[in-house]
């Protein structure tokens, strides 16, 4: 696959063990209807996102729909030899649609993980990055002052605490599935987090990415093993398939409801 302009590959790292995997994906899921509803929420400089589901619940947009029909077009097209093994799928339902559309007429088993799961983002979920600064200047504040990885929103998770879960999951998989191809079907940040787990980034590195980058709508980013069966990343935030199967990449880029 191809890789993205401004693509940099951070410095290979044995991931906690991940070098037992052969080759290991993640997808994030296609364009949601909150996607949507976030960036027009963000544009009008309203303080709340008009949701209609819960965050598990959310459903995919049109597009985000054949985002994952193309993404199942490329995996098809793959050589045997190189496609997934197995699938792991976060359990909210624009991750499961996603994994269920682009996985259609192949025999590559997918199970559920709520380790996968997006990050809960507690009092602040539903709200703009003007909103959290309206309504929670204090909690914007106690952020800037803790730094964006250690921050943790009143009943929601911190970036560490996600990464702890993810680490538990790539423990599983390593010790499970040696020697295969795992695709996992998630969420934006836990792209970030499993370049910081499995590229050994500093915090530094991985706060730096995130200012960089925005993971696109059904984008994939893998890692291979090399010869010395440690996984080295070989694509990041790549939608080159996107466009090679006649799909619409997301076009606004993903709002955040923390201030940045």
């Amino acid at each position: 696959m191809a890789r993205t302009a401004g693509y940099r590959p951070g410095p290979a790292g044995t991931g906690d063990g991940m070098a037992e995997l052969s080759t290991l994906w993640i997808v994030r899921h296609g364009e949601s209807t909150a996607n949507v509803a976030a960036t027009t929420a963000e544009t009008a400089g309203a303080e709340e996102i008009e949701l209609t589901h819960s965050d598990a619940e959310v459903p995919l947009s049109a597009t985000g729909e054949e985002q994952a029909r193309a993404t199942g077009r490329w995996l098809a097209g793959l050589p045997q030899r190189q496609r997934p093994d197995l699938a792991v799928v976060s359990p909210y339902l624009r991750a499961v649609r996603t994994a269920e559309l682009a996985l259609t007429g192949t025999d590559i088993p997918l199970r559920r993980d709520e380790r996968l799961r997006d990050r809960d983002l507690g009092v602040l979920d539903g709200l703009t990055a003007h909103g959290v600064r309206q309504r929670f200047g204090t909690e914007a504040a106690r952020r800037d002052r803790l730094g964006k990885f250690y921050y943790r929103p009143p009943g929601g998770e911190s970036w560490t605490d996600v990464a702890l879960r993810l680490r538990a999951l790539l423990g599983d998989l390593r010790r499970d599935h040696a020697g295969q191809r795992v695709l996992l079907f998630g969420h934006d940040a836990l792209v970030f987090l499993l370049r910081y787990l499995v590229e050994e980034l500093t915090e530094a590195e991985l706060m730096a990415l995130t200012r960089r980058h925005v993971i696109a709508n059904c984008s994939v980013t893998g890692w291979s093993a090399d010869a010395a069966g440690r996984l080295t990343p070989d694509s990041f935030n790549d939608i080159g398939h996107l466009r090679q199967q006649g799909a619409e990449p997301t076009r606004e880029d993903e709002v955040h409801a923390e201030p940045v």
